[in-house]
């Protein structure tokens, strides 16, 4: 039997794939956030999107009124399901070139595999999925589920449900050793002292593991490392940042963070009295340390500075921040022009 060389072997490969290929794309389905929003962003936001003044047609595609509504020529712009009726698919697919969009003067015209993407979303029915953060949070039905033991947290019904669906079957069950490690790690960013792993060891109790959780829980040790998360998101630092990078006198917010991990403060207290903890009624000391979070700026004494600019720099630096983790938006793209996710726009953004 004649054996084939490896370069005829990677031929073959490459022609076996190249047939395959267009199939398994037609086959792969389609998600409005990874396949679509990006490409209307890039192809067609430029005049069918926030910016008023350049939108032609009456068409704004980047909501969703305006995408399953109508142009100024009174047709639906999307028709789910039926690709053949949404203005959308006639106008990227006309032979027109006075009708084709996007106008092949603007020099980005659709690939034809842009196309195909389109009209199978269409034709499956336009799904439109909402910016994440507008989502009103709803909480799901436990799946019933077979191979849950009871007792089990809720969450391992969800990831049991998942695995059904792929095929897949829970890994085998962490030993106790392995346990602690992981648990401690998660909570405290250390790992267990050999005192710690030998207790739990030793505790043939049924809640045994919910009693390392719960002294994890009580530790300072919790606040520390839950605290780095936030402390990073708010752009803290222990220094001016700038130039000489000096010491600052930023830590007692480092240590408020801290502290209000470690007493469980609620989420809507923790955001207000960092947002605005000096204004509140009677104020305690507590509370006007917080408002640290508003000078957690880089900051600087260079002489020769100039206040406007070092003022502008600050207020636009916490307005990005306060977007980014009490809000889960990306207000930093409107610095420089009107967002092309978000629904915020540059002169709002200044404003």
């Amino acid at each position: 039997m004649r054996l084939l060389s490896p370069p005829r072997i990677l031929s073959l490969v490459v022609l076996l794939l190249a047939g395959v290929s267009p199939l398994a794309a037609q086959q792969k389905s389609v998600n409005f956030k990874r396949d679509i929003r990006p490409l209307l962003s890039d192809k067609c936001f430029a005049c069918h999107g926030p910016n008023e003044k350049s939108r032609e047609g009456g068409l704004r595609l980047d909501q969703r009124a305006g995408a399953f509504g109508t142009a100024d020529s009174e047709e639906p712009v999307i028709v789910p399901g039926d690709a053949s009726k949404s203005l959308l698919i006639q106008r990227i697919t006309s032979d027109d070139e006075n009708e084709r969009m996007p106008p092949p003067k603007h020099g980005k015209p659709l690939t034809a595999a842009e196309i195909d993407l389109l009209k199978r979303w269409v034709a499956s029915g336009a799904e439109w999925e909402d910016h994440w953060s507008f989502v009103v949070p709803v909480k799901p039905e436990v799946p019933q589920v077979p191979g849950v033991d009871a007792g089990s947290s809720e969450i391992d019904a969800f990831i049991r449900q998942r695995l059904v669906e792929e095929g897949l079957t829970f890994s085998p069950r962490a030993d106790k050793r392995t346990l602690i490690r992981r648990v401690t790690l998660d909570l405290t960013g250390l790992p267990p002292t050999p005192e710690e792993i030998d207790a739990f060891l030793v505790d043939e109790s049924p809640n045994a593991f919910e009693k390392v959780v719960d002294r994890l829980l009580a530790s300072e040790r919790y606040g520390e490392h839950m605290g780095r998360f936030w402390l990073d998101a708010a752009r803290y630092g222990d220094t001016h940042g700038l130039h000489l990078d000096n010491y600052r006198e930023m830590w007692p917010y480092r240590d408020w963070v801290v502290g209000a991990f470690n007493r469980n403060l609620p989420y809507d207290e923790f955001v207000i009295e960092q947002i605005a903890g000096d204004l509140l009624e009677n104020a305690t000391d507590d509370q006007r340390i917080a408002s640290g979070f508003n000078r957690c700026h880089v900051t600087t004494s260079e002489g020769g500075s100039i206040a406007e600019e070092v003022y502008t720099r600050n207020v636009v630096d916490r307005v990005v921040t306060t977007g980014t983790v009490m809000l889960g938006l990306t207000l930093d793209c409107t610095r420089c022009h009107d967002h092309k996710f978000d629904p915020f726009t540059m002169k709002e953004f200044y404003g």
